[in-house]
């Protein structure tokens, strides 16, 4: 799955064109690599976004297309 969807999926993001501009502006990392939106990323993988001075990792637990609301931490885990 591509990392925009993902991110937009799961809700670290609420929409997925701000999750654009921020792969575009190097704020999200992919295994302590900077990610671009097109990225595929896989369970397993450790997302880090950066929120102004306040940053945010989770690993991936699980990938799904849709989910509803109330589901979406279950995709993934805070370090």
């Amino acid at each position: 799955m591509r990392l925009d969807k993902y991110l937009k999926v799961s809700r670290l993001i609420k929409r997925r064109t701000v999750a654009n501009e921020a792969c575009d502006n190097g704020r999200v990392m992919v295994n302590d690599k900077v990610a671009k939106a097109s990225q595929e990323v896989k369970v397993g993988d450790v997302i880090t976004i950066s929120f102004g001075n306040k940053e945010v990792k989770a690993e991936i637990t699980s990938i799904a297309e849709t989910v509803k609301k109330d589901e979406a931490s279950e995709l993934f885990r805070y370090i």
